[in-house]
């Protein structure tokens, strides 16, 4: 594993948990390895691990543009990661207010219906 792997499966499982980055590399095939290993380079090694922004910051980027994007299963799993990053629910939404205005009020309206699902099940898990 090169040095710029290392670093982005540690910045991956560092944001995604553990158990998340456990599960993808279960799942992995020969097939979708070379996927894996592009995404663990050059988005969580390259981007991610850059000291030029928080990952409060780059949550809230990524959570944005997922949501504008309409990549909606992504933004489900950059929504539970702000468990890890620091983002907050009032980020978020301040986040999917710069969709609705930029990229549109549908897309917002989806990402916000998402997030309120998300956040209520991460809640209901911390109490049990």
């Amino acid at each position: 594993m090169t040095e710029l792997a290392k670093k982005g499966m540690s910045t991956r499982r560092r944001v995604l948990g553990e158990a998340h980055v456990d599960r993808a590399e279960a799942n992995k095939s020969a097939f979708d390895a070379p996927f894996q290993a592009l995404i663990t380079d050059a988005a969580w090694g390259h981007v991610w691990s850059r000291d030029t922004l928080p990952a409060r910051e780059r949550s809230m980027m990524t959570i944005a543009l997922l949501a504008g994007l309409g990549n909606y299963e992504e933004l489900a799993l950059h929504l539970r990661a702000t468990r890890n990053t620091g983002a907050s629910k009032d980020d978020v939404m301040e986040a999917l207010l710069h969709v609705a205005i930029y990229a549109g009020v549908p897309r917002a309206n989806h990402a916000i219906k998402i997030a309120k699902d998300i956040f209520a099940a991460m809640a209901q898990d911390e109490q049990a």
